[in-house]
């Protein structure tokens, strides 16, 4: 297996993994933390979470070579976090059966898409994983500093952390 192919497989479980642990924080801060208005961006954590979200949907449209249809990118798509887990869930799953269907050739093919704004794009199937796991990561880092407004520690999602969780012979092998 090449490195690519191996790289591309660990980050989509590396991405689920990531998700898992915030989503259980976030679930158990103080009731009504989760929806709090804050001075970011996308208003809340669950707002930073749907954004995800929604971002992973444009990719995967753009992976199956479809539209999107979404205008913008801070649309609420799922005000309960339960049902936005639920949601998160099924996308990475379909990133992780997407990886796994992958081979190095496919994850250099080159996609061509419309951003949302409608400037046209193109970059490798593996440069959309790498971006995607990459956003998340960077918003999650978001809601880690809406933590610290709780207070509450946030969960720690780095993926040396994520690598030594599978132990010492499945790191090498992911």
């Amino acid at each position: 297996m090449t490195s690519t192919l191996r790289n591309a497989r660990q980050l989509a479980r590396y991405r689920q993994w990531a998700d898992q642990l915030t989503f259980d924080a976030v679930a158990a801060l103080p009731p009504g933390e989760a929806a709090k208005e804050r001075p970011t961006l996308f208003k809340t954590m669950i707002g930073t979470l749907n954004h995800n979200h929604l971002i992973d949907l444009v990719w995967q449209a753009h992976l199956e070579g479809r539209d999107h249809g979404f205008q913008a990118r801070n649309v609420v798509l799922h005000k309960d976090l339960s049902e936005l887990w639920k949601a998160q869930q099924s996308i990475n799953r379909w990133y992780i059966d997407w990886s796994d269907r992958q081979s190095g050739q496919s994850l250099d093919e080159t996609v061509h898409f419309k951003f949302i704004g409608g400037e046209p794009g193109a970059m490798t199937r593996s440069d959309i994983l790498q971006h995607v796991v990459a956003h998340s990561t960077y918003h999650r880092g978001w809601i880690a500093e809406m933590f610290f407004q709780v207070p509450a520690r946030n969960p720690t999602t780095d993926l040396p952390v994520y690598l030594r969780s599978l132990g010492p012979t499945a790191a090498g092998s992911s």
